[in-house]
């Protein structure tokens, strides 16, 4: 047979090889090619890569993906292969897939995937031409081209043919891509942190730690003491500081995964960073120097501990403490449920716990204060009380700052340059969550001929349209970039929920001055000058009380509550197609509802009804304020307990205010001991059945003691939250809890009349301490339960602080951290040193004089 015949019986592939062959004869070509020809392939993928086409839903999700030329050539090139062999499409496939891989963690990395393309690109080709040239031969142009197509085909064909050969160089292919992609993937930039090191000599500073291990930050000016307090507090708990930024910046997801990226979607839908630069230098130059302070000693920290850092966010930048803030307030407000509750028309699953407190843990707080006139000794005295999660980015650190101007000691959040409740020389103040109406929601009318487009009094407006670049954490170091839409319209942040538009706006939406009111409120004087810090009005939410070393006593409903349109429905979806339902003002500090110096001489706030906040007249006028703001009037039990305890006593002691503070009951009149009261009414069983279990239950004295029999039965049975009074009644559920907790604690316990003591746990660093209190009492503790059925506590009580000055203005301070001042350090001493001291509601006593705080000094160093 001649070589004609011998061509005619072979495939299209194996002519094309052939052809090929014929220009790669030489050995050291060929060995050339060997590397060239992947070299080249990859090479042109990533160029072609890198030009970006399309958009691309992903099934089942809001995100989408970039489609780009190179994608769609492999799967040209796939199908073109497929018509040459099986043989040729399957190794392509493989190819393409490490290829894609290759691509992505390219641009995963700090490196630029266009490039290094075209430095290997260039390189490879002339690599073949000088193969080419000790060939003494070359395709002509045309055919090169071809050829570009083919090569990979010869290579696969070379290596198919002889396996022995084959099979280590393609397993040393694939082992060096695997190796290239976790290098990729893996590299980060080197963080420059030189510029903050450069001021460091600036900063006048010295942490003093006492036997608690409590930082007491002493410097000349607010930024000194912010440049140790950053370094202190990254000491006892550098990772949450990180969280923090990482949330801020959008960047959450990178680290946790698809399930933090609704944050990072939030970070870009309200445009925390936008303009951030410019706001930034409208702040206070004090502050802008307090921050620029916090952030040199974050990275001061950061740069002695590289490797507890995620490269990628360092160094910290003074705009991420006010972006902190910006990011904090719209959830504390309940912007993220508002969020969830748009999406769950498309069907797809939401998550809606915020990033501040993921696990759900019930939060609250008490503010209580009684005035000279109602004291035994003429003394002022005020407890702030707190219940936040025991961990996490809210969970509180105690701190005390000293410069030549101010004083001040309290409690702040991880990432926050200043003192968020607590108090100074002459002041106090703290702070309990309220819930006014704060967030609308507008349904746009959009175009039927063009979705882009909505229509406000008769008229077409265009939506403005972005994308939010989400990079999600996958395995290990592998990531991918996610892309979801983003829209603005002139009602606010908006959201595309299958046809329907739906537009946001909230209380403080365009607000950047939370960390310069709360300086200014740790700064202030007297009764005057905190006022004028709360008229900044960047504070979107939050009851405030105060109390100062005057006697003064003064409570607010502090709020950026909207001057609404009156005669609509706004805790409803609006018509988003009236321009005179957008608002664009608040209410006045001055005509929120407040409490000064009332006759009574005392006040609180639990979460509870502003105009029932002390006994008597000086309560707010309800009548003055239109039901659109949504101030809620429900009182908890802790509100109600602490009216019938303060009301009940004209002369009130510091043993009497501590006491208080700590009580564990429910009041008589509670909706709780009435919904336990029904159940017991009604509830009928037809044999012995829980008969003992309902004689615990009608004997309970509405106590939560550490000694009470009945009230572990009581709580697992009926369980209440942060509010009680919200709890509903509800016979059968009841029914089936009680048969539960019945068999649970026999088993645990060996009997139901268990002491609540045995039940409720603070466990901490290895050990486990007995807690009284409950959901809803003023001794707040909320439990998780344990595979051993106790209660392990997370949230309630926390850092507690007590502040009095007596009737000569002598000033006094107590506080309990439910920890210690190492709240995540499990190596430290301080890791759980004060746990034994909150188990048993005992304080310890603050040093707040510069001298009492160097005389109890146990470690001085300067950062």
């Amino acid at each position: 047979m001649n070589d004609q015949s011998k061509s005619s019986g072979l495939s299209k592939c194996e002519k094309l090889i052939e052809r090929y062959e014929e220009f790669h004869q030489h050995s050291t070509n060929r060995l050339i090619h060997f590397f060239c020809v992947p070299a080249i392939a990859l090479s042109l993928i990533g160029l072609l890569w890198s030009i970006k086409i399309a958009d691309v839903a992903i099934p089942t999700t809001e995100y989408f993906l970039t489609l780009n030329v190179g994608a769609i050539f492999i799967c040209l090139a796939a199908l073109y292969y497929l018509t040459l062999s099986v043989g040729s499409f399957l190794g392509m496939v493989v190819f393409g897939l490490m290829a894609s891989l290759l691509c992505i963690s390219f641009e995963m990395s700090p490196y630029s995937l266009l490039m290094v393309s075209l430095v290997i690109f260039v390189l490879a080709w002339v690599g073949q031409f000088i193969g080419h040239h000790m060939e003494g031969k070359r395709p002509a142009f045309t055919e090169d081209i071809q050829f570009l197509l083919v090569s990979p085909a010869w290579l696969l064909d070379v290596l198919y043919k002889n396996p022995l050969k084959g099979l280590p160089v393609l397993g040393v292919l694939f082992f060096g891509s695997y190796l290239g992609v976790n290098q990729l993937f893996a590299a980060e930039h080197v963080p420059d942190f030189s510029a903050s090191l450069k001021r460091a000599d600036q900063y006048e500073v010295k942490i003093i730690r006492d036997k608690w291990g409590v930082p007491h930050v002493i410097g000349k000016t607010d930024a000194d003491v912010a440049y140790g307090l950053a370094y202190a507090h990254a000491e006892d708990d550098f990772k949450t500081i990180e969280q923090v930024i990482l949330a801020a910046r959008g960047k959450l997801a990178s680290v946790e995964g698809i399930k933090a990226a609704p944050n990072d979607y939030y970070v870009h839908l309200t445009k925390i960073w936008e303009g951030m630069d410019e706001r930034f230098v409208k702040l206070d130059p004090e502050l802008q120097s307090l921050c620029q302070g916090y952030a040199d000693g974050l990275n001061l920290y950061a740069s002695r501990n590289r490797d507890l850092l995620i490269p990628s966010i360092w160094p910290a930048k003074p705009q991420d403490l006010i972006a902190g803030f910006v990011h904090k307030l719209p959830l504390f407000i309940g912007l993220h449920r508002d969020i969830g509750r748009l999406m769950k028309p498309s069907g797809k699953p939401q998550k809606n716990a915020s990033v501040l407190n993921p696990g759900g843990a019930p939060v609250g707080s008490n503010f209580l204060a009684v005035s000279p006139s109602r004291s035994a000794d003429q003394a002022t005295r005020v407890c702030i009380n707190t219940h936040q999660p025991w961990t996490g980015p809210v969970a509180w650190y105690e701190a005390h700052l000293i410069t030549d101007k101010n004083n001040v000691y309290g409690g702040l959040f991880p990432g926050s340059p200043v003192i968020l409740s607590g108090h100074n020389e002459n002041i106090t103040w703290g702070h309990t969550v309220n819930q006014p109406d704060l967030v609308d929601i507008f349904e746009l009318e959009i175009n039927p001929n063009n979705k882009n487009q909505y229509k406000v009094d008769g008229k077409w407006l265009e939506l403005e349209q972005r994308v939010a670049p989400i990079e999600v954490k996958l395995i290990k170091d592998y990531r991918l970039t996610v892309k979801r839409e983003l829209l603005y319209s002139i009602f606010g942040p908006s959201m595309r929920v299958g046809e329907k538009v739906y537009a946001i706006r909230y209380g403080g939406m365009d607000q950047f001055r939370q960390l310069e009111q709360w300086w200014r409120m740790g700064r202030a004087k007297n009764l005057g000058e905190f006022k004028e810090a709360m008229r900044v009005q960047a504070l979107s939410m939050f009851n405030t009380g105060y109390a100062d070393k005057e006697g003064n006593i003064f409570y607010v409903y502090n709020g950026l509550i909207p001057k609404r349109a009156l005669g609509h429905d706004w805790s409803g979806t609006l018509e988003g197609n009236r321009r005179d339902l957008i608002w664009d003002e608040y209410i006045p500090f001055d005509d929120l509802p407040q409490v000064e110096n009332p006759a009574a001489g005392f006040l609180q706030n639990c979460n509870s009804n502003p105009f029932q906040t002390t006994l008597g007249d000086g309560n707010p006028d309800e009548g003055k304020f239109d039901p659109s703001c949504g101030i809620e009037k429900e009182m908890t039990n802790r509100a109600r307990r602490a009216l019938e305890l303060f009301g009940g006593d004209k002369e009130i002691t510091r043993e009497e205010f501590f006491a208080y503070k700590y009580d564990k009951s429910y009041a008589a009149k509670s909706n709780f001991r009435k919904v336990i009261g029904d159940f017991i009414d009604t509830v009928k069983l037809a044999d012995a059945e829980l008969q003992e279990e309902l004689e615990l239950i009608r004997d309970w004295d509405g106590s939560f003691d550490k000694a009470n029999r009945s009230a572990a039965l009581v709580l697992m049975t009926f369980r209440p939250r942060s509010n009680a009074v919200k709890l509903k009644f509800n016979q059968d559920k009841f029914l089936e809890n009680l048969r539960e907790t019945s068999k649970a604690l026999r088993k645990n316990f060996g009997r139901v009349d268990v002491e609540w003591g045995k039940v409720n746990r603070l466990v901490r660093g290895g050990e486990s301490f007995p807690l009284g209190g409950a959901s809803d009492t003023l001794r707040a503790i909320y439990g998780e339960p344990q595979k051993d059925g106790t209660l392990s506590a997370k949230a309630g009580d926390c850092f507690i602080q007590f502040v009095e000055w007596d009737k000569n203005g002598k000033l006094q301070s107590w506080a309990i951290h439910q920890f210690g001042s190492a709240t995540v350090d499990s190596k430290s001493p301080h890791y759980s040193d004060q746990s034994p001291l909150f188990s048993e509601e005992k304080e310890r006593k603050i040093w707040f004089k510069r001298e009492e705080v160097l005389a109890n000094a146990k470690r001085v160093y300067k950062p």
